[in-house]
């Protein structure tokens, strides 16, 4: 089975993330290219990424009106990636039209909240502080819409997976024992995750930042 490891890429400098790629592929799943990469190198730059010969996860999180989304979605058909996101906040048939619009073998996924927020900051926005509430309340609106998964974080898939066991779980803010945990709020290590019910893992930065980024995918993969 090819690992469950997708690292994230986020460079808008296309031979950086070429040569990161080209580094960690024997010891990776697949790469994850964000709106970064996106907005610099855009649908030529998808191309150049996947001619290296792993599956590609498209993290561009879309949100807006139904019609835009599948229309959007619909533009980037050629490029066939392996995963794509949407806000599951954009709504049941916002997520409906974007499942309609992807190519066939494309999983598409939906954003619950994002690893970066916190009860406080749900609050702030108007809704209840429970992180885990809401994940609950969006995954089970992405299964009834007819997605693959969602996204979200380590500490929310057991549950998740108990409502949805046939769903695909995308877990971000994976971060080793003893790494540093950036912009995460909600995090927890690679193996743990997996444990809990994880279908795949993005890692970035404890791979894209180290000295040797595929002794440091390797040393991951030895966890699981």
């Amino acid at each position: 089975m090819s690992s469950p490891i997708y690292v994230a890429i986020d460079t808008p400098e296309i031979e950086r993330a070429k040569a990161i790629a080209a580094k960690v592929r024997h010891h990776v799943g697949g790469i994850k290219l964000g709106l970064e990469f996106f907005s610099a190198n855009g649908r030529a730059g998808i191309r150049e990424m996947a001619a290296l010969g792993l599956p590609v996860f498209l993290d561009l999180k879309f949100h807006d009106i139904p019609n835009t989304v599948g229309k959007a979605i619909q533009a980037l058909r050629a490029l066939e990636p392996a995963i794509l996101t949407v806000h599951a906040s954009g709504g049941r048939a916002m997520m409906e039209d974007a499942k309609a619009a992807a190519p066939q073998g494309t999983k598409v996924v939906g954003v619950t909240v994002l690893t970066s927020l916190d009860g406080s900051d749900l609050a702030a926005v108007g809704l209840a502080e429970d992180p885990h509430e809401q994940v609950m309340r969006l995954t089970a609106l992405a299964r009834d819409a007819g997605l693959d998964g969602v996204v979200c974080s380590g500490n929310e898939v057991a549950a998740a997976r108990k409502i949805w066991p046939g769903g695909f779980f995308v877990v971000p803010g994976v971060r080793p024992a003893g790494g540093t945990i950036g912009d995460q709020k909600r995090v927890m290590t690679p193996r743990k995750a997996l444990d809990a019910g994880a279908s795949i893992l993005v890692i970035g930065r404890p791979i894209t930042q180290a000295a040797d980024p595929d002794q440091a995918a390797r040393d991951i993969a030895a966890t699981l």
